[in-house]
C-alpha cells in the first residue's frame, strides 16, 4: 500500500525508517506524474514489507520539495537510511524503477 508523506510524517516515515523509502515528488496537474501513478501502485504491492513506497504532493507540501530541491516532476528518489540513494526524473518504466530499487536491495 502506499504511504502519503506530508511535513507531519516525512522524518519519521522516511528519514528515521529502517527500511528503504520510494518516495514520488508529484502534483495532481502534472500528465507524466499521473502516467506514473499506476506504475507506482505496482511498486507498492510488488515490494510491500521490503520497501517503503508512497508519494509526497509538491503543492502541498513545498517545504519539503524546496528541501530536495525538486524542479522537475515526477521525480523519484530513494532513501536508504535517511539519505538519496537514487534519483529518477521524468516518466520512465516500471522496468526501470524495479532496478534501482533491486540494486539498493541487494
Amino acid at each position: 500500500m502506499e504511504c502519503k508523506f506530508m511535513s507531519t510524517n516525512f522524518e519519521e516515515e522516511v528519514i528515521a525508517s529502517d527500511i528503504p523509502v520510494f518516495v514520488d515528488f508529484y502534483a495532481d496537474w502534472c500528465m507524466p506524474c499521473k502516467m506514473m501513478a499506476p506504475v507506482v501502485e505496482k511498486l507498492a504491492e510488488k515490494y510491500d514489507g521490503k520497501v517503503k513506497v508512497g508519494k509526497c504532493n509538491i503543492d502541498e507540501e513545498n517545504r519539503i520539495a524546496s528541501q530536495y530541491g525538486i524542479m522537475s516532476i515526477p521525480t523519484m528518489m530513494i532513501f536508504v537510511g535517511g539519505e538519496i540513494k537514487e534519483t529518477v526524473i521524468g516518466a520512465v518504466s516500471q522496468k526501470e524503477l524495479e532496478e534501482k530499487i533491486d540494486k539498493i536491495l541487494s
